[in-house]
C-alpha cells in the first residue's frame, strides 16, 4: 500500500475507509481522502500510539492490517502469476494479453476487506429478474424500495463496498420469497471481472447459489468464471487477434468508447510484452 494523506484520491483511500469502518468509524467509502477521513485517520493514530499526522504510511498500514486481521486471508484470495499463466495456456492467449485484460477489466481486486467478493447491485436488472420469475415488480415499487428496484438503469443508488450487500439484502426482502432472493443474487455483478449472476446457468454453474458460493472462494474462481464467459460468448478470438475494440464492445457494451477500454487494453498489453 502506498502512502496517502489528505486531498489524495486513489484506490488506497477506499481501502483505508473500509478498514477504518471495520474498526468502528462511520465513513463514506470513496477514493477521496476528505477532511472526515483525515479526522478518522488521526483519531486512529492517536488511539494506537502512532504519530498523529493523518499520513497513512507503512506504520499506519501495518497497524490497520494487524487490527483488521485480514492480511493473510485476504492475500490467499488473490490471483497468482501461475493462475494467469495457466489461463493463458488454456485459452491459447499470450500472457501479456491475459495480464492486460486482468489489469483493465478486474478493477484491481475482486474482494473487499470484509472478505466478501466485490459486487455491484443493479436495480433495473432486479426488475427484469423478478418479471422472469412471475413477480410483478410494479407491485413493490415505492419510495422505500426505489433504491433497489427501478425500471431503467441509473447510477444514482450505487454505494460501493459492503454497502452493496446491504442493498442486495434489502432487495431480497422486497417480496420475501426464495424466487425473490434468487432474483436479487442474479442482479448483482460479482468478483474481479464483475460477471452478472444471471449468467450462472449459461456458464455451467448448477444454480445462481452455486455461482455465488464459488465467487466467495478466491480470485482464481473469478478468473474461471471470466474464462467461461469468454467461451460462451465467443470472445476468445478477439483477444487472440488483439482486436481490442471488438472485444471491448462485446464485453463492456457500446459505452466502451467513452471509457476508452480498447485503448486501455492495448496500452496495457504493450506494457506487459
Amino acid at each position: 500500500m502506498r502512502t496517502i494523506q489528505y486531498n489524495n484520491k486513489s484506490p488506497e483511500v477506499r481501502t483505508l475507509c473500509e478498514m477504518l469502518n471495520k474498526l468502528g468509524y462511520n465513513l463514506i467509502v470513496s477514493d477521496s481522502f476528505t477532511r472526515e477521513v483525515d479526522a478518522a485517520a488521526k483519531d486512529f493514530q492517536l488511539k494506537n500510539n502512532l504519530v498523529v499526522d493523518g499520513i497513512i504510511g507503512i506504520k499506519s498500514w501495518s497497524k490497520l492490517f494487524e487490527l483488521n486481521n485480514q492480511f493473510l486471508s485476504y492475500n490467499s484470495q488473490l490471483l497468482s502469476e501461475d493462475d494467469l499463466i495457466d489461463f493463458a495456456n488454456n485459452f491459447g492467449l499470450e500472457l501479456a494479453t491475459v495480464k492486460a485484460v486482468n489489469e483493465v477489466e478486474s478493477s484491481g481486486k475482486g474482494f473487499l476487506l470484509s472478505g466478501k467478493p466485490k459486487i455491484l447491485f443493479e436495480g433495473h436488472i432486479f426488475w427484469k429478474e423478478l418479471q422472469k420469475r412471475g413477480i410483478n415488480p410494479q407491485n413493490y415499487y415505492n419510495s422505500n424500495t426505489k433504491d433497489v428496484l427501478y425500471p431503467s438503469w441509473t447510477k444514482n443508488y450505487y454505494l460501493g463496498g459492503d454497502a452493496e450487500y446491504s442493498r442486495m439484502e434489502k432487495a431480497m426482502a422486497v417480496e420475501g420469497s426464495s424466487a425473490c432472493r434468487e432474483a436479487a443474487l442474479s442482479s448483482a455483478s460479482w468478483g474481479s471481472f464483475q460477471i452478472m449472476g444471471y449468467h450462472a446457468i449459461s456458464l455451467g454453474y448448477g444454480s445462481v447459489d452455486n455461482f455465488v458460493q464459488k465467487m466467495y472462494i478466491n480470485e482464481k474462481e473469478h478468473l474461471y468464471a471470466f474464462g467461461q464467459f469468454l467461451k460462451v460468448n465467443h470472445l476468445i478470438s478477439y483477444l487472440q487477434n488483439k482486436q481490442w475494440s471488438e472485444f471491448a464492445r462485446m464485453y463492456n457494451g457500446e459505452g466502451y468508447k467513452s471509457n476508452k477500454y480498447d485503448i486501455k487494453l492495448e496500452n496495457a498489453y504493450k506494457k506487459y510484452l
